[in-house]
């Protein structure tokens, strides 16, 4: 893009479409059963690497003769860490200081940038990006190092055995010799990339397990971070959209009059969402919204209310539903057993809420549309926007900013908000780049939400006190139907995300029933941060802690015992329970609760000391956490993780 596309040229870095074209040392690796195929547009293992426009921008790693080490990250940075985790993962293979480090958002590619945990998508999404990226970034750190090595040595007419390398510098000891990275970009340019790069064994790492910085905390700390918001193009526009008053209301008409005497108004216009205004700035196109007359068709819009819905939950929960899980007869384990516990829960509908409020830019041009944003669901953004717009999926450019928070709201199955985008420049013919922002109002109404659940369990218990059965049964909207996930998501009725966390509830019980129902409903779903386990843990914690209790034993003994078989989760509830001195004497008015649960292979389990008083408030007093996550590639990042909730 020209230099004039971007008034706040100290940040333009972060808005080039590709990588840097230039002298310097660009690297993409073939990785061998882990995402070999989305390199091939690269070149084939073994051949050489004859110079950086050959491979730019198809790459993870770059060095520059400035010593500069590039990472090129496939996954969106929103908070969670990821840039300073993938980071990690090259440096520590590479053997580069974590200084001379920095990391950039690579472009919306799907044969280049795939997540491998997902096939043929790229996204950010469902705890997978260090766990998909974890060889695969190690092995372009790994083959990155053998080149600079074998540059070294032939510059230097050594063995490569006898060269090594530590914190960015390649040294011969022998000889005294040493070059920084920088120095051997030029020769190792020719080399040949490795087809089996050697991977250090973990005992050798030196900054995988570490508490390293973060690597945009400078950037977020001096404001330079680049977000949408921040996005500035030449001759831009700013659009906000008149919504809805409920989901499903289409706009009937509309009177723009008022609005179109705004100073800064430019344009009101009709997109499938409502009633898009633009300005020359936020403030005119926010003026021309509140001045907008529309009239709503409600006749296909949802009309109930969180209170009639949940009654008409409760109403299904009354008969079976589909069957998401059936050992043994869960009915006659209860019709038999001593004694029967039954639970209600109710989980409301939640916003994501993030920090930042969606937003996006969107420019048609030139044949071809380009988008700024926070961007999480690469594939299905670009294909979305492609068919809005009759053109080829790599006719859309996709820059990925960092984006302040998401929970998932960002990886949206429809990519409603980038397309929204897309339809309002579309909407003026794109004669101006379009920057679409959201207000908090907006995010908190217009949807997607966390759906809303009704659990009823039952569980009966022998004259031991041994559980012997266990019926969950579940309603709430199904998020993946109607998606490109639901093939593979929805199985005869079940969708499993609806489900995760219950059907694979991990207690010995010899009798388990678990069903569904997945009422329709107008109110717009989708996945909200850790999916099924946003209420599916507090459900079948809360009722392992009623069972423990009709049976009079103690919560970590009562576990303890069903959890034979699940090592991790047992160690994790050993750990937290032992460190949080569970069975000491306590204060009176304060008690302690522990609940333990999988998610996405991390398992944890938490134990916190809540004080009530005579007045029936409370204050969590303490909590103790135990995780059992893998390799912690940054403890830090991972601790901040269970901090924040």
């Amino acid at each position: 893009m020209a230099r004039d596309d971007v008034v706040n040229l100290s940040r333009r870095r972060f808005l080039q479409a590709g990588l840097a074209a230039g002298a310097g040392l660009t690297l993409g690796v073939y990785v061998p059963r882990l995402g070999a195929e989305a390199l091939s547009g690269l070149r084939s293992p073994g051949t050489a690497a004859r110079g950086p426009e050959t491979f730019a921008p198809n790459a993870f790693v770059r060095i520059d003769p400035d010593d500069t080490v590039t990472v090129i990250a496939k996954h969106l940075e929103m908070g969670q860490g990821t840039y300073t985790g993938l980071a990690t993962l090259i440096a520590e293979e590479l053997d580069a200081a974590w200084e001379q480090v920095r990391v950039e958002g690579a472009p919306a590619n799907v044969n280049l940038y795939n997540n491998l945990l997902w096939g043929k998508l790229q996204g950010t999404g469902g705890s997978t990006a260090i766990a998909n990226a974890y060889t695969q970034m190690r092995r372009a750190g790994a083959a990155a190092r053998e080149m600079l090595v074998e540059a070294a040595a032939r510059e230097w007419n050594v063995s490569p055995a006898t060269i090594r390398v530590r914190d960015g510098v390649v040294r011969h000891a022998p000889s005294g010799r040493e070059a920084r990275f920088g120095a051997l970009v030029e020769r190792a340019a020719e080399q040949e990339v490795p087809v089996e790069p050697f991977l250090k064994d973990p005992e050798e790492f030196r900054l995988i397990g570490t508490h390293l910085p973060r690597k945009d905390g400078k950037e977020k700390t001096d404001g330079s971070a680049l977000y949408t918001q921040d996005v500035r193009l030449e001759g831009m526009l700013t659009a906000v959209v008149a919504r809805p008053p409920r989901f499903g209301a289409r706009p009937r008409a509309f009177d723009a009059s008022e609005a179109r005497r705004i100073e800064g108004v430019t344009d009101v216009v009709r997109i499938p969402t409502g009633v898009a205004v633009l300005g020359k700035d936020f403030w005119s196109a926010s003026r021309g919204r509140d001045a907008l007359v529309v009239e709503w068709d409600e006749s296909g819009a949802e009309t109930r209310g969180s209170d009639e819905l949940m009654r008409h939950y409760k109403e299904l929960a009354k008969g079976p539903g589909a069957v998401a899980r059936a050992d043994g007869d869960a009915e006659a384990g209860l019709a038999g057993a001593a004694k029967t516990v039954e639970a209600e829960l109710e989980f409301p509908y939640l916003a994501h809420a993030a920090m930042e409020p969606l937003n996006c830019v969107v420019r048609l041009a030139n044949g071809g549309c380009e988008i700024w944003n926070g961007e999480q669901f690469q594939t299905p953004d670009q294909n979305a926007v492609a068919a809005l717009l009759g053109l080829e999926p790599d006719q859309v450019k996709i820059n990925m900013l960092y984006a302040g928070g998401s929970f998932g709201r960002r990886a949206n199955p429809h990519s409603d908000y980038v397309v929204e985008a897309a339809s309002i420049a579309k909407a003026i013919d794109g004669r101006a780049p379009v920057k679409m922002l959201w207000t908090r109002e907006d995010d908190m109404r217009a949807g997607y939400y966390r759906p809303m659940y009704f659990h009823r369990l039952r569980g009966g218990l022998d004259a031991e006190g041994n559980p012997v059965a266990w019926q969950h049964r579940i309603v709430g909207q199904s998020i993946m139907t109607g998606t490109l996930m639901e093939a593979n998501a929805v199985k005869e009725g079940v969708d499993n995300t609806s489900v995760e966390g219950a059907a694979n509830m991990p207690y010995a019980v010899p009798n388990v029933g678990v069903d569904l129902h997945s009422p329709k409903v107008g109110v717009p779903v989708q996945w909200w941060r850790s999916v099924g386990s946003t209420h599916t843990a507090f459900a079948v914690e809360t009722f392992i802690d009623e069972l423990a209790e009709a049976a009079g034993r103690d919560p970590v003994e009562f576990r303890r015992g069903l959890l034979k078989n699940h090592p991790r989760r047992l160690g994790v509830l050993e750990l937290a329970a032992e460190k949080a001195g569970w069975g000491d004497s306590l204060p009176a008015g304060r008690g302690r609760g522990i609940a333990v649960h999988e998610s996405f292979n991390s398992f944890v389990a938490e134990v916190a000391e809540v004080t009530v008083r005579d007045d029936d408030s409370f204050s969590v007093d303490r909590v103790v956490i135990a995780v059992d996550c893998g390799v912690a590639v940054n403890p830090d990042m991972i601790k901040a993780q269970m901090e924040g909730g």
